[in-house]
């Protein structure tokens, strides 16, 4: 009778023919169920248990097996036995031994397994067409294995048929065949004829020149129907270099030769469940379903990006095109995919589900209780293994009919996943699902705690044969482990935040140590805060007031003797007596209550974050963990709601043992982030953060007052440095002792437009030094080489035309030819007038400019915001004679350039500007744009999320031109936000005039300066500090001043404006107004309104008169002359201490007095400044 010995077997089984050929006495059961053969497949039926008695040289053994239909050996021998009779396998020497009440037997082995043949059959009959080829079923006598195959040379020749040489993947006993039938004749081949013989061997060849290596030979480990054959008795599995490194790494800490070889041998039957070189799905009846509310499919735009990030994010879909995690969509759902940067400078592709999950039914399926799992594990057992899976959620299968649900948009099209990604709602539980029912077998000896597995033993022979278990459940769902965070067969083991050994169970103390770790007062205001930190425990801390009495006693001094505070022993006593209060219990709970849900309070300052886990029990908070960490430099510079929002982040991953599927409330005192998890956030980096944390059931962000989350502030201004990695910085998170790399060199990566624009004209890579960019219409040889500007509609081509046209330039041009030494020039038909340079030595050309051209070009340079910028008419024409000339050219300005005199009436001159940021608010608000009439000095203050080009142009657009109409001219500063290519096209689209004011001189525009001075005292009055709902009261705020009388109009804004006065709640009713016709209205409201702006505007005349008479008092208005050498004043960040002008002396190289263009003299580098912002150099004399 033929044996197998099967270490992939749990139980041990005897063939049902050859149970009949002995004389054995009827079945201890004959209950009839199916078993599955190693691979998952394949079925094969159990009749009843008989107690066998197996004599092997003179050895008599017993054991109870399974009896099995169809078994194709007589009998396997699995780890019941193995177990039982301690059987060691010896490959090299070809033995088995068993050891029996103390002796030892020898038993060697039937036949070495490169001398087995197993035939291969035809399936079923079937019919060959002539001159081609077809693929055929075979049958196999083994269930799963690669196998070699040579085809019998007498079927060949009998059916003039050829089967090439091969490697057969049999599956379930069954696999293909490929024949070729190259005669004009069809063949038959009848059902169960032999097609050829399939062999175990290390070295094959399939012809005389064709020589496989032995790797390239492997065997599927588990498979009983292979078993039968003795492969796995014989010999282990071949194991890919890279996992066998893996397991050695595993097992390292197994110091006893014997152990360390039985669970090396063991581990290696499953190489393919440690090998992480490929993605696997799980084999399961459970999917993962998106079960939603009636709704519209969601759907949003994909984030904006880079090119080098969207060709990153176009190979990662790649990437999981090829391995079948996702597919090409046509979806009505779209939710928008970003990328987060990993710590080995990688990226990961994140997607937004937040929409999504709104609309997802929530899925209550309960999760392992943690404290009844811990306590199972401290039954005094010896041995521990915890076993991690390799990108759990990418192992599950989502539904088909769910798959549509979770389409994500990139730039280059739109995909879904075939496998559950991470930020879906429910993952959790269905990951729970289908671990509970992977392991279903294994619940006596392993615990599952979603992708987190403890197997645990009392015995190393019987944690041998639990793991081998648990990995044979893994193997056959498919499941892949990940070796680098799994631990076998350890004594002393970490789970679920507490230490684990035969004989303790203790809390990790990382949960308490943020508070254990605080150090003690050493100022009044240290100790104050630490026992205000402490106030909201007090009721639950029994005698409370008589154990902080001593901290009481020196931080309740009066305010004349607190130079007494003294931190002493009393004191000391004190503060560790309510350290010990807080970290124990009752106050101190060791696991959380799976009826109620979890509650995270966090709080950041300036150098760190702290966070405390509660729950509410009987009307009480009790503790879970307190946290604590120091931020790094780079995080200390966040945004403070940035701040707030890493606390979040950084505390919920630090408790995610605690939390994972569990009901979780947040309080905060930022309010901002109360929405974070619902709607999209304002800002990039809280954004990112909010994502990371899609896979929590977050229920509700909860804004707490700050004088209410003492503790947590005390925590945080008192961190603790972590040199611990908590999180693989997959997030894309700043990492820890990283140090920042200067930005030495980074300027030379960023180009303005202006520059762009230049590069673009003259692609050159290495121009000439002195060569400027030209208009694209003017030859290179007829401007000078100083600076200048693209001037419209003005060509050389119409140049010549005027010049030829005009009678004086063509008088010139006569005159040149008889007298050559006139200060003009002709050169390619262009007239040029030569002007000496300022060292009276050299001449420079400038164009002789037609008459009819001199309003046009005039116009230009003065209107145009990037050339002239209606700047005074002095300036404006220093810049023309840099290029240009005509006779009488100072004379000529006064027909065209002059002052902007005040305004008549309404919309002439809006001033404009930008006031923030501002703390923002729940609707995403931080800047306010504020527009002010200079005559009627009527206001518009709009809330804004940002300043940006866009939103500055659409405000300006639909908030006063399509309110107010187009206003002659609009007076801002020289920020981005109002200097740029958008506000030049609106500005020429619709026709109205951009000034500029000068740079770093806000008198210029003083009209909305002084209003924004005005409301920000007025809201800050109004705000509630801790909602920071500033922009709710911004309306009213804006309202009062236009309906209030203007001390410099005697008039209200809202009257100049409208004609006449607002109604106000506490106004009488208006008197009524009867007119005898329909226009009467009207003809009353002009007169009304010329009225108004009459004695408006002689009162603003008289209010600028006495504001220049007071300014001019106290005032030497200086001027400077060109050449003459100054200091400018810095207006850059600086302390006290700092000079407040500049050390490198400057020169001054043009004038338009007050404004003055400097020259830097080390880096020749020109600005524009004020008068008032302008020092004279002196210079010490030695005598």
């Amino acid at each position: 009778m033929k044996i197998l010995i099967d270490t992939g077997a749990n139980q041990s089984f005897i063939n049902e023919k050859s149970l009949r050929s002995t004389n054995h006495p009827k079945y201890l059961t004959s209950q009839k169920y199916q078993f599955f053969m190693a691979d998952g497949l394949t079925p094969f039926i159990v009749t009843g248990a008989v107690q066998l008695k197996i004599q092997m040289n003179g050895t008599s053994t017993t054991i109870t097996a399974l009896v099995a239909q169809n078994l194709c050996t007589d009998v396997i021998l699995g780890m019941d036995y193995i177990f039982k009779y301690d059987l060691g396998i010896q490959p090299q020497h070809k033995t088995v031994s068993i050891k029996s009440y103390g002796k030892k037997t020898i038993i060697p082995m039937d036949k070495d397994v490169t001398q087995i043949r197993l035939p291969v059959k035809l399936s079923r009959s079937i019919q060959i067409r002539p001159e081609s080829e077809q693929s055929i079923s075979v049958d196999v006598g083994v269930s799963a294995a690669i196998l070699s195959f040579r085809p019998s040379s007498n079927f060949a020749q009998r059916t003039s048929t050829f089967i090439p040489h091969s490697l057969l993947n049999i599956q379930n006993y069954r696999t293909n065949l490929t024949v070729y039938n190259p005669s004009k004749f069809p063949c038959y081949i009848k059902k169960g004829i032999i097609l050829g013989i399939s062999t175990y061997q290390d070295h094959y060849a399939c012809n005389e020149n064709d020589k496989l290596n032995d790797n390239e030979i492997t065997y599927s480990a588990g498979s009983a129907g292979m078993r039968a054959n003795g492969i796995n008795a014989i010999e282990s599995t071949s194991v890919n270099d890279k996992v066998q490194q893996e397991i050695l790494k595993l097992i390292d800490h197994i110091k006893d030769k014997d152990q360390h070889h039985k669970l090396k041998s063991l581990l290696y039957q499953f190489q393919k469940t440690f090998d992480t070189s490929q993605y696997t799905t799980a084999k399961t009846i459970i999917m993962h379903a998106i079960e939603t509310y009636p709704h519209t499919p969601p759907v949003s735009k994909c984030y904006p990006s880079n090119p080098t990030s969207i060709e990153e994010m176009r190979e990662i879909v790649n990437k999981l095109l090829e391995a079948g995690l996702v597919r090409k969509s046509k979806s009505p759902y779209a939710a928008p995919a970003l990328l987060t940067r990993k710590k080995d400078n990688t990226w990961r592709l994140v997607v937004d589900y937040k929409k999504l999950n709104a609309v997802t039914i929530k899925d209550n399926h309960p999760l392992p209780n943690m404290e009844t799992t811990i306590q199972t594990l401290g039954g005094g057992y010896n041995y521990f293994t915890k076993l991690d899976l390799k990108s759990g959620f990418w192992q599950v299968p989502i539904a088909e009919k769910d798959r549509h649900k979770t389409a994500f948009t990139t730039p280059f099209g739109l995909y879904e996943w075939n496998v559950l990604p991470q930020g879906l709602r429910n993952a959790p539980p269905t990951f729970q699902r289908i671990m509970n029912q992977a392991l279903l077998s294994c619940t006596k000896f392993a615990l599952v705690y979603l992708d987190d597995i403890m197997v645990y033993s009392k015995t190393y022979e019987e944690h041998l044969y639990h793991v081998q278990q648990v990995l044979h459940a893994l193997k056959l769902h498919n499941l892949t482990l990940n070796p680098s965070k799994c631990e076998i067969a350890k004594q002393r083991i970490e789970y679920l935040g507490h230490i684990i050994t035969s004989s303790t169970v203790t809390p990790l103390m990382d949960k308490i140590k943020a508070i254990l770790l605080l150090k003690e007062p050493k100022t009044l205001a240290q100790a104050t805060r630490f026992i205000g930190g402490l106030s909201w425990y007090r009721k639950f801390i029994p005698q409370f007031a008589t154990i902080a009495a001593p901290i009481h006693a020196i931080t309740n001094l009066p305010k004349q003797t607190r130079y007494k505070f003294k931190w002493a022993q009393e004191q000391s006593k004190s503060f560790h007596a309510l350290k010990h209060l807080l970290t124990s219990k009752p106050l101190l709970l060791d696991f959380p209550d799976d009826t109620k849900p979890v509650i995270v309070t966090t709080d950041a300052s300036k150098v760190g974050i702290g966070g405390v886990l509660q729950q509410e029990i009987g009307g009480e908070r009790k503790t879970l963990y307190y946290h604590s960490e120091l931020m790094s430099p780079c995080q200390q510079r966040y945004h403070p709601m940035e701040q707030e929002a890493l606390a979040i982040f950084k505390c919920i991953t630090r408790m995610r043992s605690f939390l994972i599927g569990r009901s979780i409330i947040i309080y905060t005192d930022n309010c901002p982030l109360c929405h974070m998890m619902e709607k999209k956030v304002a800002n990039r980096r809280v954004e990112k953060m909010a994502l990371l944390l899609q896979e929590y059931n977050i229920e509700q962000i909860i804004h707490i007052k700050g004088r209410y989350n003492c503790l947590l502030d005390y925590l945080s201004r008192h961190p603790i440095s972590n040199d611990d990695e908590l999180f693989d910085y997959e997030y894309g998170l700043e990492p820890k002792n990283e140090t920042s790399q200067p930005l030495i060199g980074r300027a030379a990566a960023v180009i303005t437009r202006s520059k762009f624009k230049a590069n673009a004209t003259n692609p050159s890579s290495n121009p000439p030094v002195q060569q400027q960019p030209t208009s694209p219409q003017i030859a290179p040889s007829i401007v000078s080489s100083q600076p200048h500007y693209i001037i419209e509609n003005f060509d050389i081509t119409k140049l010549k035309e005027e010049q030829k046209n005009d009678i004086n330039i063509q008088k010139i041009i006569n005159d040149l030819k008889k007298n050559p030494k006139l200060s003009f020039e002709l050169k390619d038909d262009i007239l040029y007038k030569l002007i000496l340079n300022d060292n009276g030595k050299t001449k420079r050309k400038v164009i002789y400019i037609p008459s009819l051209m001199i309003k046009p070009l005039m116009i230009s340079y003065h209107d145009n915001p990037l050339i002239g910028g209606h700047f005074a008419s002095n300036r404006t024409l220093n810049k023309i004679k840099q290029q240009f000339w005509w006779p009488q050219m100072k004379q000529s300005r006064a027909g065209f350039l002059h002052p902007i005199p005040p305004p008549d009436g309404p919309n002439q001159l809006i001033g404009i500007d930008y006031c923030g940021p501002f703390p923002q608010t729940p609707n995403d608000n931080r800047y306010v744009l504020c527009l002010t009439d200079y005559f009627t000095k009527f206001v518009t203050a709009i809330p804004l999320p940002d300043c940006s080009a866009q939103t500055t142009a659409q405000v300006i657009f639909t908030q006063h031109i399509c309110r107010y109409g187009v206003p002659k001219a609009i007076l801002s500063d020289q920020g981005t936000s109002f200097k740029n290519q958008l506000m030049h096209a609106i500005t020429k689209l619709i026709g109205f005039n951009h000034i500029f004011s000068t740079p770093y001189h806000p008198q210029t525009n003083g009209q909305v300066e002084r209003f924004n001075a005005t409301f920000i005292t007025q809201i800050a009055k109004l705000t509630d500090n801790e909602s920071n709902n500033w922009d709710e009261y911004l309306y009213p705020v804006v309202f009062a001043y236009n309906t209030g009388i203007h001390s410099t109009t005697n008039f209200s804004p809202y009257e100049l404006t409208f004609g006449s006065k607002a109604n106000l709640p506490t106004d009488h009713p208006p008197s009524t107004f009867t007119s005898g016709k329909p226009n009467d209205y009207f003809y009353q409201l002009i007169q009304n309104l010329k009225r108004y702006h009459a004695t408006a505007k002689e009162n603003i005349l008289h209010q600028q008169r006495l504001y220049k008479t007071r300014y001019d008092r106290q005032r030497q208005d200086c001027e400077y002359d060109l050449g003459a050498t100054v200091l400018t004043r810095i207006f850059t960040t600086r302390s006290k201490l700092d000079p407040k002008f500049s050390l490198v002396p400057k020169i001054i190289i043009r004038r338009s007095h007050p404004v003055y263009w400097v020259e830097d003299m080390e880096t020749k580098e020109e600005s524009r400044v004020h008068v008032n912002d302008i020092r004279p150099l002196m210079i010490a004399t030695s005598y």
